[in-house]
């Protein structure tokens, strides 16, 4: 057997246990995925892969990277690189977690030899859980300190400021025909971030955390207990509080982009953002941060997705809901360009420099050029509010697909000893990783910050997208997964999909993984750069990751019998229960495969118990026969 957890589905009906608990086996089988729970609404799900995929990335850095990869221009190779391996990619990992109603880790029963890519994805997910929740917490810890009448980093003069410190205030007061020589200053912004939010003064690098400021680790412990209370009932919970966190930032979007393009000078900074500059298309470059934009954006490869399926029912119409989502994200990311450029055209005209030299992209946007634009405004801790309320929202819906994509993976790994406790269980992940993430509320937080941005979900987590892509259409087989979603949408994917799934999806992600690998740049934060082993520590990071998918191979093939090819490749071939998790779903070739089901004409069985037969139940008899006709083809 594949799989050595007690898991009364998986074991296969011997004859002397035929007596009574074969009856009992049905029932269990029936029983357990309503046990897992669905969505209750019928927008829960859409809306939360909305919210998922729509974060803090589409605010700080789409924008960013269109600007400096040739502007308008830079829409080109970010729409080509959507078609080739963002809506393909997306879909399939819908069709695996709505097909099978399985976690990431328990949906290779597909192929338990390649177990160990789901062990990767649950790595990569939690320590990219560990730092995304320290954002959010720097974000509460600004939406409090807008809670003024004056901003806090609006002037010079506080204890944290130096004497570098030069307030725009006083530009704008004093005699502006004199030009002032702003490159050796500093904004105030930018010293209450550095100097009093982070205290990295206090710190002398990477190896030397400093002490603990325990406002930033009253923000971490409020942000996982905000996580905590939203997954408390897993999707039936989290599912309710999308409806508010995927809707809201859009308003708040509009309104950010009504009053910045009504700015002075607001014209330069879209200028700066759209204006097309195609010579970047000849540069491989710019083709590959598109896909990277892509790839991180949809958070394909994180098993949210994924997780998020599994909670459909059988016939929901994923194909649909794959493009409102991927184009709506997409849609999302340029918005979100007008609303920042706007502010930051009308910002170089206050400070009479030229848009690039306000422009940033990240952290620094967000808690540094952002806020100092706001000061400029009438009404500044009003429109700072909004601004990092809309980031709260923005962080907080994919935070808790990260959290419901570990809680469901291990929780469908071991459903009779965890599904009942799954609230008790969510609570000691929530801690471990709060706890986990204290070194990050230090003074050289920062620095491990910066790290697990840069190596967390590096290139494991495109080895991980790679694999799971090979194995479906290779391993598996184009064919069965084409048939399986036939069973269950009613129709095969075309033509695009498949060309996509076989060839062009895995192609434009290898070409990224050695890209990655070949401009490899150490990590740096400002000026500082990180010493050797901080870098070693990085890359074994993302290496571990990808060393989960040998080690699952090898104790998959531990666990069966006979020679070592014999092994391979009964580990590779699906798990018995493999399939539509509930009864009525499992039509065709998966009605013989339930335990319990003995009989010669599974289909005949299962249409004089479930009565006539559903337009579905046709798709899977025509499917059993175009099987049958294959396997004719191929015996003669």
């Amino acid at each position: 057997l594949p799989s050595p957890i007690p898991q009364p589905l998986t074991q296969p009906v011997t004859p002397d246990l035929l007596v009574s608990p074969s009856s009992q086996d049905g029932d269990l089988g029936s029983e357990c995925p309503e046990d897992r729970g669905n969505w209750t609404g019928r927008l829960d799900f859409l809306l939360s892969c909305i919210g998922y995929c729509v974060g803090l990335g589409n605010v700080w850095r789409f924008p960013y990277r269109a600007y400096t990869n040739g502007g308008g221009a830079f829409l080109v190779p970010y729409f080509i690189m959507l078609a080739i391996c963002g809506i393909p990619i997306f879909f399939m990992e819908l069709s695996l977690g709505q097909f099978s109603s399985l976690g990431p880790l328990a949906v290779w029963k597909i192929s338990p030899l390649f177990k160990g890519v789901g062990m990767g994805t649950i790595l990569i997910v939690s320590l990219v859980a560990i730092y995304y929740n320290m954002i959010i917490a720097y974000v509460l810890f600004y939406l409090f300190a807008s809670l003024t009448s004056d901003l806090p980093w609006q002037h010079c003069g506080n204890w944290w400021n130096t004497e570098l410190c030069l307030d725009h205030h006083v530009i704008k007061a004093g005699n502006s025909t004199l030009p002032v020589n702003i490159s050796n200053t500093v904004s105030p912004s930018e010293e209450y971030w550095s100097r009093y939010v982070l205290h990295i003064q206090g710190s002398s690098g990477i190896g030397d955390p400093g002490r603990i400021r325990w406002n930033l680790c009253l923000c971490l412990l409020l942000s996982w207990t905000i996580v905590y209370l939203c997954i408390l009932k897993g999707v039936k919970s989290s599912g309710k509080v999308v409806y508010f966190t995927a809707t809201f930032p859009y308003l708040i979007l509009l309104m950010l982009l009504v009053r910045g393009v009504t700015l002075e000078g607001a014209w330069k900074g879209i200028q700066f953002y759209l204006t097309p500059q195609f010579d970047h298309l000849l540069s491989s470059k710019v083709w590959i941060e598109a896909a990277l934009q892509i790839f991180y954006s949809l958070g394909v490869g994180f098993g949210g997705l994924l997780t998020f399926a599994s909670y459909n029912t059988f016939h929901q119409n994923i194909y649909r809901d794959t493009f409102i989502v991927t184009l709506g994200n997409a849609i999302t990311s340029i918005l979100a360009g007008f609303a920042i450029f706007s502010v930051l055209g009308y910002m170089s005209q206050e400070l009479g420099v030229p848009v690039n030299q306000v422009a940033k992209a990240g952290p620094g946007l967000a808690f540094v050029v952002y806020p100092q634009a706001m000061t400029m405004l009438p009404l500044s801790p009003f429109w700072s509010f909004l601004f990092f309320f809309m980031l709260l929202t923005l962080g907080l819906d994919s935070q808790f697909a990260f959290m419901e994509t570990i809680v469901t993976a291990v929780t469908d790994e071991f459903p009779y000893y965890l599904r009942p406790k799954k609230a008790s269980f969510s609570a000691v992940i929530c801690i471990a990783l709060f706890l986990m993430g204290l070194i990050l509320t230090t003074e050289g937080g920062m620095y491990w910050l910066v790290l697990l941005d840069d190596y967390s979900a590096g290139f494991g987590l495109m080895v991980v997208v790679i694999t799971t892509c090979l194995v479906v259409t290779r391993v598996y087989g184009m064919k069965r997964f084409c048939r399986d979603i036939h069973m269950m949408l009613g129709f095969k994917p075309g033509p695009y999909f498949r060309a996509c799934w076989m060839v062009l999806s895995p192609a434009t992600m290898m070409a990224l993984l050695v890209y990655n690998i070949v401009k490899y740049q150490p990590s740096e934060y400002g000026n500082y750069r990180f010493p050797t082993w901080a870098e070693v520590l990085g890359i074994l990071m993302g290496v571990l990751s990808c060393l989960m998918i040998p080690v699952g191979m090898v104790a998959a093939v531990l666990q069966e019998e006979g020679t070592l090819w014999e092994r391979v490749q009964q580990a590779s071939r699906p798990a018995m229960d493999w399939g539509p998790s509930l009864e009525e779903n499992r039509t065709g070739v998966y009605v013989a495969s339930l335990a319990g089901s003995q009989s010669p004409k599974p289909l005949m069985v299962h249409m004089r118990k479930y009565g006539g037969i559903t337009s579905y139940e046709n798709t899977a008899m025509q499917v059993d026969r175009e099987m049958e006709e294959e396997d004719e083809e191929e015996s003669m």
